[in-house]
């Protein structure tokens, strides 16, 4: 297939940022060329297994699809005149093979059989890669929880410090939500992802006998006349419904139990679970940005780079702060495919069309996003120092709650509010209304983060054996 210089498969000015990694060459034009040829060419083995057409045709018909040299760009541009790439690619496929096989070539498929195929093996294939780092980043985060199991740090709610968790635990947290997130995409990937083969108005009418009363010899042998016998019989053996098993599978995808020309569904299993996907990363994403802050300091990312164009001192999250930014647009593009979905009758009149740039958009933002927050999370620098120095900012105010725990036996409902008051003149652990009732030892032991976690123990090690069943 000869390069494309459509911009899809050329580096663009904002691709370092925002369609980082190797998806955004998955979902290509190119990508997308080569997955329609492979949707033409199992078209005409799936003919030939189901004895409809000659093996050699099925054979010279692949071996056109798997040389055929195809500029996107200029398929983009015959297809102003037809509404989408299938006719002009048909055209160049049926002048690339022997004149015996060129009856084959699409073969009782329409248009959209070909691009809907297309889209589930660009998606599959692009799923793969974005699958890849979405594990290599559960595996990350999951080290950073055991690792960081006993590192004290602040829990924080509506961003004020609240109580003290562990380091390790809010890893735990981030590693829950991606590997969540990577277990839907594959079941997306493995289950949703269906061929597409219906025909004109997805009867698969193309595919049944030619001659008058074909099927009529089963119908008989039922001994029902009536507008349903036979049913049964003639489905088991009906070449369309044979036709439409034989392409999934030399396809490599989902058999579906109908054509879904206008059921959307699938496209929307994808859409919300990419966006899930994409939300889970930008979670991280901005938490690592928030504790890089030059007034938190708790992490830091690895590497030269986040250096900025005028501030010398600067080193800024960048790998954070772009996964941020390629995630930010998924939930855009999520909304744009779900309200595509209302396609009319048996097929849609422009809705169809308007999946094709926001599905490749949606997979390519949410490719960056994982691949930038692997990049964030493989060298990233945890400051356990800060962590704890960070802690003492409110002078025991994070233990607040515990204090007026200790305190309600002796004064009942007042504790909270004398802690409060301890709390807004900043002596919670020399205040006489509270050491009248708590000896400065145990005062100190009440004050103390580390002594205070709950279950942040436990709760690690439910986080890493879920994320390894």
């Amino acid at each position: 297939m000869r390069p494309s210089s459509s911009p899809s498969d050329t580096a663009g000015l904002f691709d370092g940022v925002l369609a980082a990694g190797d998806v955004r060459a998955a979902v290509a034009d190119a990508a997308w060329v080569r997955a329609m040829l492979d949707a033409e060419a199992a078209l005409a083995r799936a003919a030939a297994r189901c004895g409809i057409a000659a093996a050699e045709d099925a054979a010279a018909v692949t071996a056109a699809c798997a040389s055929l040299e195809v500029d996107p760009g200029e398929l983009g541009a015959e297809a102003t005149g037809t509404g989408n790439p299938v006719v002009p690619l048909i055209k160049r496929l049926r002048a690339a093979v022997p004149e015996h096989a060129a009856p084959l070539v699409h073969r009782g498929a329409t248009s959209q059989d070909i691009v809907d195929t297309a889209a589930m093996l660009v998606a599959r294939r692009a799923l793969g890669l974005l699958l890849a780092d979405l594990a290599a980043v559960t595996e990350l985060t999951a080290a950073l929880a055991d690792r960081h199991r006993g590192t004290v740090t602040a829990g924080r709610t509506l961003l004020q410090q609240a109580l003290p968790t562990t380091f390790g635990l809010v890893a735990a947290g981030w590693l829950t939500g991606l590997d969540d997130a990577r277990r839907r995409l594959i079941e997306v990937r493995e289950h949703r992802l269906a061929a597409q083969l219906g025909g004109a108005a997805g009867t698969l009418a193309a595919f049944r006998p030619s001659k008058p009363g074909a099927g009529d010899e089963a119908r008989a042998a039922t001994g029902d006349a009536g507008p349903t016998a036979g049913l049964a019989e003639v489905a088991a053996d009906d070449v369309g419904v044979r036709m439409l098993g034989a392409f999934s599978a030399e396809v490599g995808l989902a058999e579906p139990d109908l054509p879904w020309h206008t059921e959307r569904t699938r496209i929307a299993d994808l859409a919300g679970a990419l966006g899930a996907a994409a939300g889970a990363v930008a979670k991280v994403a901005r938490d690592l940005v928030l504790l890089a802050q030059t007034e938190v300091g708790e992490v830091a990312e690895g590497g030269d780079g986040g250096g900025s164009s005028t501030l010398p001192h600067k080193h800024n999250p960048i790998a954070a702060i772009s996964a941020a930014a390629s995630a930010a647009q998924a939930p855009g593009l999520v909304a744009t495919l779900l309200a595509a979905m209302a396609h009319e009758h048996q097929r849609a009149a422009g809705d169809w069309h308007a999946e094709w740039q926001p599905l490749r958009a949606l997979l390519t933002s949410t490719g960056s996003a994982a691949h930038q927050l692997r990049r964030a999370l493989t060298d990233l620098r945890v400051d356990a120092a800060r962590m704890r120095a960070n802690l003492d900012l409110t002078h025991g105010a994070l233990l607040a709650e515990r204090v007026a725990a200790a305190l309600r036996p002796a004064l009942g409902t007042e504790a909270h509010a004398v802690v409060r008051a301890a709390v807004e003149r900043g002596d919670l652990g020399t205040d006489p209304a509270i050491t009248a009732h708590l000896d400065p030892d145990r005062l100190a032991a009440l004050l103390a983060p580390e002594t205070y976690l709950g279950s942040a123990d436990a709760l690690i090690d439910r986080a890493l054996k879920a994320a390894r069943r």
